[in-house]
């Protein structure tokens, strides 16, 4: 049975100038172990897809017209709001798109981790290393424990002292470490990350993606890594899905689908990519692309 299996799925988002189809029968399947990258422009479903996952998407404006989501065979799609609360956090983790915006910048870093760790807690007090029907003075220390211990995880010096800082006293490339850290605190099976090097100078950058490969390989777990930039892709992930226009064009072993790509416009956006060589006024951009004269 797989990690997470996406079959047909179809987003419609309303307007006030109607109903338009968002996703068209997106079909994407991650195993333990499997980093899949997902690659494409902006505006292209990308984001759109990875909060379907843990159904982030409001509705109304946001209507699934077709398809399934199944995490470990449960169709997230039919479970209730009750039990989609008890797996985000806990079995599905996200980290999402810009730090600055994400962290509240009313709180200490400590109260928003140690509020996600007490979530995660309850749903699974084993999580905290507690067994069930623990106190809730038990599970606020363990939370709080388990806090100081995911700080240091993922690299940050001083986690006791640095988890009574606020947002603005944190660098970008710390605040991202805070947001791998609170998306990993329940222990998620499942890890979707939208943007996470973004903006992010390229040695913060290799640390984040150092940090994200090694925990796929202590846990065994999945991960939808949402980016633009292909050469992390090519450094990190197993696999990768080319999206246009909300639709997946092309997908298989990131080795295979970057030096042999089958469609138009997986070679448009490789083609794209600026090299060491590559001269002033020399750089290609996608143009248009006749979809289905390349299909």
């Amino acid at each position: 049975m797989a990690l997470l299996d996406i079959e047909n799925l179809g987003l419609a988002m309303t307007s006030f100038e109607g109903e338009t189809q968002i996703l068209h029968g997106i079909d994407l399947t991650i195993e333990r172990g499997e980093i899949w990258g997902m690659v494409g422009e902006t505006g292209s479903g990308k984001s759109l897809t990875g909060l379907s996952v843990s159904r982030l998407i409001p509705s109304p404006p946001g209507r699934y017209t077709s398809g399934a989501i199944r995490f470990e065979g449960q169709d997230l799609l039919q479970a209730d709001e009750p039990a989609m609360r008890r797996l985000r956090g806990r079995r599905i983790g996200m980290i999402f798109q810009d730090p600055t915006t994400n962290l509240n910048p009313a709180f200490r870093v400590g109260t928003q981790l140690v509020d996600v760790a007490l979530h995660a807690g309850r749903a699974d007090p084993s999580v905290l290393g507690l067994a069930p029907g623990a106190s809730a003075r038990a599970l606020k220390a363990a939370a709080k424990a388990r806090a100081v211990e995911m700080l240091d995880h993922v690299g940050i010096t001083n986690p006791a002292e640095r988890i009574r800082s606020y947002p603005h006293e944190l660098s970008g490339g710390m605040k991202q470490r805070v947001l791998i850290a609170m998306a990993m605190i329940g222990k998620p099976d499942l890890l979707i990350a939208d943007e996470p090097t973004t903006a992010l100078d390229v040695s913060v950058q290799a640390q984040i993606l150092r940090l994200m490969h090694a925990l796929v390989h202590e846990r065994d777990i999945g991960v939808l890594l949402i980016t633009h930039n292909l050469g992390v892709v090519a450094q990190i992930c197993t696999h990768v899905a080319v999206m246009f226009r909300g639709r997946i064009l092309e997908k298989g072993p990131v080795r295979a689908v970057l030096k042999h790509p089958s469609h138009a416009y997986t070679k448009a956006l490789l083609d794209a990519v600026p090299r060491a060589h590559t001269k002033r006024g020399e750089l290609r951009g996608l143009g248009g692309i006749d979809m289905e004269a390349a299909e």
